[in-house]
């Protein structure tokens, strides 16, 4: 007999604002615990230094995360020049202070040659892995390992602030990019070293950001639906976004009922309005007002839909 799963199947995505000093993995699973759900992911680590937007994916919604985590991010960041850390942030161990006499000119400059497409050497305090371990475990055993540069694009790169040896930056980025090796970067180019004081996501993909809800909001709706002695779900599940806000940039294909049981068992079938080729969203029923949303197809070489992550719902 299968072993019954603990919590309910709750499905859908939560835009947490995550708070400072939290690990991405503590804030997931205390959204899991306060749910009470079966199944829950998030799509992309921030940093415990880092607050912001970190879409939190629960239950069938944990099959697109890897969709989320493609796509490009939004920061809000302070540079605090001067001061190089192990770590690029302020949890790190200081390398060396300068003196910082940058002028604006300099700080245009600079920051101009981060705009566009650019190579990035990953830091070693990311969680990149190097033959199966992240890499931060070897720079905490100060072992240095080869990186290999990849391409990144900053799309946009405004200058907020700039008062003594603070820089206030917003970067709208693609996938991969780190923002603490920007600014260690930013620092070298300057002549006086730089590491992050403060980090804010505050867009991952076309998220509303009004959508936000921090922990203890959360946690507020859960304890007044206790004191109304009513389901946890009535207030919580209004948070829900659909799951396929997570690959809301792909086309969308009609499937009828029968082809939706065919893909749910691992068949390709013919969809309406199919590109060519590539990833498509996935909706069965009659028309695309009606229809049900479930998952995400791959074109295959005939033209026709192959599964790719398909839901199964329970009854």
């Amino acid at each position: 007999m299968a072993k019954r799963r603990k919590g309910r199947p709750v499905h859908g995505i939560v835009l947490l604002d995550k708070g400072y000093d939290i690990s991405s993995n503590h804030a997931l699973q205390q959204v899991k615990r306060l749910y009470f759900a079966q199944k829950a992911g998030h799509t992309g680590a921030l940093d415990p230094l880092a607050t912001g937007m970190l879409p939190i994916c629960l239950g069938e919604a944990t099959k697109f995360s890897q969709f989320l985590l493609d796509t490009d991010k939004t920061y809000q960041v302070t540079a605090k020049l001067g001061v190089r850390t192990t770590t690029s942030d302020v949890d790190g161990e200081v390398v060396s202070t300068k003196p910082v006499a940058v002028s604006d000119e300099q700080l245009a400059q600079a920051l101009d040659s981060f705009r566009g497409t650019t190579q990035q050497v990953p830091s070693m305090y990311s969680a990149l892995k190097y033959q199966g371990k992240p890499l931060y475990h070897y720079a905490r055993e100060g072992i240095e390992v080869p990186r290999e540069a990849r391409d990144i694009t900053v799309f946009r790169l405004d200058l907020l602030r700039f008062e003594g040896d603070e820089v206030d930056l917003e970067i709208h980025v693609s996938k991969g990019t780190y923002i603490r090796t920007i600014v260690d970067d930013l620092g070298e180019k300057l002549g006086c070293g730089a590491h992050v004081s403060a980090l804010r996501r505050i867009a991952v993909s076309n998220y509303p950001v009004d959508q936000m809800v921090t922990m203890e909001e959360l946690q507020q709706l859960l304890d007044k639906a206790r004191d109304e002695d009513k389901a946890p779900s009535t207030y919580l599940d209004q948070l829900l976004l659909p799951m396929e806000t997570a690959c809301v940039d792909m086309p969308k294909v009609l499937v009828d009922d029968m082809s939706a049981n065919y893909l749910r068992h691992g068949n390709p079938v013919q969809g309406y309005q199919a590109p060519s080729e590539g990833l498509v969203q996935v909706f069965a029923g009659d028309s695309f007002e009606s229809a049900e949303f479930i998952g995400v197809g791959q074109i295959d070489d005939d033209g026709l839909v192959a599964p790719k992550r398909i839901t199964v719902l329970d009854n």
